[in-house]
């Protein structure tokens, strides 16, 4: 996820690949279902259009393809036309290799398009060095310029995402301060951490972590982020951005 470990350029990429998801698991976080969840067989013409904003969970590390990861699986599920933007190692304050924190990254990939019917920005695990409070203001400026840009767009804001169930106290912080930011703005707030989507940790044997976190303790395997899909999707259905609209 950090910049020193990744050096993935990923640009924005527009994903609508039909395909079918295999091996997702269930809501019990531990095993996988015996039959995995149904993506859309193909995406409409009037599908939603859908913007992601994010670091390597969302556009992709090395050897990880955007069009493999949770944001675009869960694209698929959810039967989206989808834009991924972002790069490896950023965050509303961490710059990435190339000096691009996640405000100018808007500007650069995404601000200038037509505007999508629901903007996800995810983000944070990269900003739990930085101080909580400079991340939220960075945070804040970031969603008040996408209001501002596109008022008819509905947002949602995904707090970090963590590889086993013991984030750092950093993390914890920059968690507690995008979920204030969030309802200050009156935007939705998805908190992978306090919901336990990664439980348990690699290095010890428990949890679903094994299965679904790489070596490297931080980043999916390509189930866990078909896994990390379904748990987004279940929780926009719940919050009834599962299929949002541009309408005013």
């Amino acid at each position: 996820m950090a910049g020193g470990r990744v050096r993935r350029n990923a640009a924005s990429l527009l994903v609508c690949a039909p395909l079918l998801l295999a091996g997702c698991a269930s809501r019990a976080h531990e095993t996988p279902v015996a039959k995995p969840p149904q993506a859309a067989d193909r995406v409409s013409a009037g599908a939603p259009v859908v913007m992601f904003l994010g670091d390597s969970y969302t556009v992709g590390e090395r050897g990880v393809q955007p069009e493999t990861t949770y944001a675009a699986a869960a694209a698929r599920l959810l039967g989206w036309q989808v834009v991924l933007g972002g790069r490896a190692g950023t965050g509303f304050i961490a710059p990435g290799s190339k000096h691009s924190p996640f405000g100018k990254l808007f500007e650069d990939q995404l601000g200038w398009r037509p505007a999508p019917a629901l903007l996800v920005v995810s983000g944070g695990h990269n900003d739990a060095h930085y101080p909580a409070g400079k991340v939220s203001d960075a945070a804040r400026t970031l969603l008040q310029k996408a209001k501002a840009r596109w008022p008819h767009t509905r947002i949602v804001l995904v707090g970090p995402l963590w590889g086993n169930d013991h984030p750092t106290a950093g993390a914890v912080a920059v968690r507690d301060g995008l979920r204030t930011v969030a309802a200050q703005l009156d935007v939705p707030f998805i908190d992978p951490l306090t919901e336990k989507w990664i439980t348990g940790d690699r290095e010890r044997g428990a949890g679903n972590a094994p299965q679904y976190i790489k070596p490297d303790g931080t980043h999916p395997t390509p189930e866990g982020h078909r896994y990390l899909a379904t748990r987004l999707a279940d929780d926009l259905r719940r919050i009834g951005l599962a299929h949002p609209s541009t309408a005013s």
